[in-house]
């Protein structure tokens, strides 16, 4: 039987140390309230390193500095995602931000007036809980991908590091959105490559050219920040669509992806004979598939009734059916922005003066403490 240790107290807990988790954190920081940030990761921006090799921002650099700390690059260069990671960890570092790192948390459950979090054999107790992760958990693969011939090497883009993991042979990308099409015109220099799925759009303009410059700040200041947001006619509009479907190609334009040779093909729908089938009937001799298909928010491991399909139901980050209870990092939780660097710490500002209101309603904040009588619960 697994050792549960006794249950320590921290009046708010930040599920999360990635830029939503830390942009918490400094705003929490500022308002002098405790706190603590419990992240999976075994170092802060580990998520950033562990994607594939040559993958860089889609923002430029004056975009990606969170509240307090710009990032230290030329403003209109796109960093890589070491560059990211190295700068989280140096963000924690400079804000003496409180990360425990290696504690994935795998329940959150409420007892009476607390939360209960248990992250292996650890426990703790909170009287308020913010989720400051992005919708991006868990990777979604159908679940016809098992009846492929067990030969077809099968990745899915959070595990593809660089075509070194693929066998010889043609390759299918599934899904032509911005990771499809980024590892698309990778691939293609080494393998025959199919990529199957709808257009997703793209940006009207080149996102490294000199014009650029002007368009990328009405884009991400205009309107990714101010213009898709909830509080708009056309971002309530567009918000379904855009977390249904995905946003608009970035980087790579559908041009580029017949420049490089890349075959465009329709959806994959199934599987025949072990070969991947697509909708015109056409079933695919490929040796590889990449899986660009999206990912699940991964919140199983919420045991309370806050979801309403899957997302949880909340105003602006602010839980309207658990008091006590935040998120941060969601795709459009307030705006298009919110997922990107620029736009999350206007999320977790507003969710750091929530907090703090809490916080001086109920009387002063308690102070790091340990409690017994969480050990039991749940």
């Amino acid at each position: 039987m697994r050792h549960v240790a006794e249950a320590e107290y921290i009046d708010t807990i930040v599920i999360g140390g990635g830029q939503a988790g830390l942009s918490v954190g400094y705003h929490l920081s500022r308002r002098g309230l405790p706190f603590a940030i419990l992240d999976g990761s075994d170092r802060i921006g580990d998520p950033w390193r562990n994607r594939w090799e040559s993958l860089r921002l889609f923002s430029p650099a004056r975009f990606n500095g969170l509240a307090g700390l710009p990032f230290d690059a030329p403003s209109f260069v796109f960093p890589t995602k070491d560059e990211m990671a190295d700068y989280l960890e140096a963000y924690a570092a400079r804000f003496d931000l409180p990360v425990r790192s290696g504690l994935r948390v795998d329940r959150l459950v409420r007892d009476g007036d607390r939360f209960v979090l248990t992250a292996g054999d650890r426990r703790f107790e909170a009287a308020n809980v913010v989720v400051a992760m992005s919708s991006y958990q868990k990777p979604h693969v159908p679940a016809f991908a098992a009846e492929l011939d067990p030969a077809i090497v099968q990745i899915h883009s959070l595990d593809y590091r660089s075509p070194a993991q693929l066998r010889e042979g043609d390759v299918l990308i599934v899904g032509a959105g911005n990771s499809g099409a980024e590892i698309g015109v990778e691939v293609v220099r080494h393998h025959r490559t199919w990529m199957s799925g709808r257009s997703t759009g793209q940006l009207p303009f080149r996102i490294g050219g000199l014009v650029s410059r002007f368009l990328i700040r009405i884009l991400f200041r205009g309107l990714f920040h101010r213009v898709l947001t909830v509080d708009t006619p056309i971002g309530r509009k567009a918000r379904p669509k855009i977390l249904s479907q995905g946003g608009p190609l970035i980087r790579v334009q559908s041009k580029d992806l017949e420049a490089a040779g890349i075959t465009r093909v329709p959806r994959t729908a199934g599987v025949r004979d072990g070969l991947p089938l697509l909708d015109d009937g056409r079933a695919l001799d490929v040796a590889n598939v990449i899986w660009c298909t999206g990912f699940g928010p991964g919140l199983d491991w919420i045991d309370m009734p806050i979801f309403d399909d899957d997302e949880p139901v909340h105003e602006r980050g602010i839980c309207t059916r658990l008091p006590g209870l935040y998120f941060v990092g969601q795709h459009f939780l307030y705006s298009l922005s919110s997922t990107m660097i620029h736009g999350v710490s206007r999320d977790a500002e507003r969710v750091a003066e929530a907090i703090a209101e809490r916080v001086a309603s109920a009387g002063s904040a308690p102070m790091l403490r340990t409690s017994p009588a969480a050990a039991g619960a749940a």
